[in-house]
């Protein structure tokens, strides 16, 4: 079986690597010159640095490198994978400089028609069949900037409007004044070397988020809160086992407090109160969308005035002041010099090479992904998503994906009927909606419960942990080098790869085995 991948983040090199080792063709895509995705050299701004620590944040059978520092760059992350894929032998799947145009399903037995051209070029352009597609394109790789009104004169009198991504070099800001907007970990990653370097450096806030101290009370690595199971359960779950029905439940009190303290600390830490940047809400409010690290200087620089930041206020409209200077005007009148505005806004979910007619497949009304397990489009055969379970295990959560997606191929999964998967995906996302408010990255982010997920994904497969292991990680960070025998005992357990997917769809692969 021929497998087509897109993208070479963690998910498209995690998952070339665990289909190689089943047995399967395996050919990856990566617009970029590099492997990394977010990571690329193509992507990474100034202060770039992962959230996790080292020792939570790498693929299950090759951890950081011992003398990276505890949180490392974007410069040494990508390295990182470099090692990975030289580790593996997949540099010779991996078709870097080259761009996806199009991905056509042919039919339902027949495949998938994958159109590919040198990034950035018009041809030549190379048509390939393939058995299997494989999404790995990333819900971080188009950044979503605002059209802002006036943006045309304001660009002609020589301002500039970039994502954080379109930003490489922090001399572009020097002696400039310059808007970030947002206030999310890139928004607040940017503004801290800018600041050293600009005229002026004004943060514009829709929406404060609550920051996670590095070490709680300068003491207590947050690792030991958040990247544990204990961590997880302090939010309610969809479904309640175990020790969670007792926290939420006659334990509810205690659970409340717990995380009540954690905001607190915080609070107090980083002076939030004098700062006048204490977040709407409560801290459990990131169970409705997401804990941001706190950038190292953020708050220090905003202590001294090297950076304002502007509290729930948007930009209303760019313009060109008296003296022909570009500028921006705030929600509340505001007017700011504005030579560079920097957009840490968020991203389009979207896969950019699927016709009109397969994205209605894979989505509902909303524009939610219809994915079971994160993974498995419901109605579209041979075809499955790599890393569209984003969560505070990222790497380790595309992994066990790609291992899911390995033992489908190879014949090692019994799937419930197509209407029951289409109902639980249903249940999940309106359970989403209601507990982010929405924003839920169109169904693919499923912080703060990512060992959850990676719970049904290796449960379904019966291949999780034994209990001991998992009740380590109740109380110490979980370690994802306790996965790297999963892939082999998947393959033990499953088939060869078989002849009978080239002519039966995937969809109907239930009904085959039953």
């Amino acid at each position: 079986m021929r497998i087509a991948v897109v993208g070479a983040g963690f998910a498209g090199v995690s998952a070339a690597k665990v289909l190689r080792q089943s047995g399967f063709d395996v050919t990856v895509f990566e617009r970029a010159p590099d492997v990394g995705g977010v990571w690329s050299r193509t992507r990474r701004y100034p202060g770039l640095t992962t959230q996790n620590d080292k020792g939570t944040y790498h693929l299950s059978d090759l951890p950081m490198p011992a003398h990276y520092p505890q949180w490392p760059s974007g410069e040494q992350v990508q390295r990182y994978l470099e090692t990975y894929v030289e580790k593996f032998g997949l540099a010779s799947a991996m078709r870097l400089s080259t761009e996806v145009v199009s991905a056509e399903l042919v039919n339902d037995e027949t495949g998938w028609l994958v159109t590919s051209r040198p990034t950035g070029a018009q041809e030549p352009l190379t048509v390939q069949r393939y058995d299997h597609l494989i999404v790995a394109n990333g819900i971080f790789s188009d950044p979503l900037v605002p059209s802002f009104d006036g943006q045309a004169a304001f660009v002609a009198a020589g301002g500039r409007v970039l994502a954080t991504g379109e930003f490489p070099d922090v001399e572009a800001a020097r002696g400039q004044h310059v808007l970030v907007v947002g206030y999310g970990k890139s928004a607040c990653d940017v503004a801290v070397p800018v600041s050293e370097v600009a005229a002026q450096t004004h943060v514009v806030a829709r929406e404060l988020l609550w920051k996670m101290p590095r070490k709680l009370g300068g003491a207590l690595n947050y690792k030991y809160l958040l990247l544990t199971r204990m961590g997880e359960a302090l939010f309610r779950y969809l479904h309640l086992k175990g020790f969670e029905r007792f926290l939420h439940g006659p334990g509810n009190g205690l659970r409340q407090r717990m995380v009540t303290s954690v905001g607190s600390v915080a609070t107090r830490q980083f002076n939030l109160r004098a700062l006048g940047l204490v977040p709407n809400g409560s801290f459990e409010d990131i169970a409705r969308s997401t804990v941001s690290l706190a950038t190292e200087g953020f708050f220090e620089r905003v202590t001294d005035g090297r950076i304002v930041v502007h509290r729930d206020q948007v930009i209303t409209e760019l313009l060109v002041d008296d003296g022909g200077r570009p500028a921006a005007r705030l929600a509340d009148g505001t007017v700011l010099p504005a030579d560079l505005v920097i957009c840490g806004t968020g991203f389009r979910q979207h896969v950019p090479f699927l016709d009109d007619a397969v994205h209605a497949r894979l989505q509902d009304d909303a524009g939610n992904f219809m994915l079971y397990r994160q993974i498995l489009p419901i109605g579209v055969p041979r075809l499955t998503f790599a890393g569209y379970n984003s969560s505070f295990f990222s790497p380790l959560s595309a992994e066990m994906a790609a291992v899911w997606t390995a033992a489908y191929l190879r014949g090692g999964i019994t799937l419930p009927p197509e209407d029951r998967m289409r109902d639980e995906v249903r249940a999940r996302l309106a359970w989403m909606t209601a507990r982010t408010n929405g924003r839920h990255a169109r169904g693919t982010n499923i912080i703060p419960f990512s060992m959850h997920n990676i719970d049904e994904v290796l449960d379904e497969l019966g291949l999780n942990l034994g209990s001991l292991t998992r009740a380590r990680q109740w109380l110490f960070p979980v370690d994802p080098g306790s996965y790297r025998r999963v892939t082999a005992q998947m393959i033990r357990r499953t088939a060869d790869p078989v002849s009978a997917i080239s002519d039966v769809s995937p969809i109907k692969m239930d009904k085959v085995r039953r």
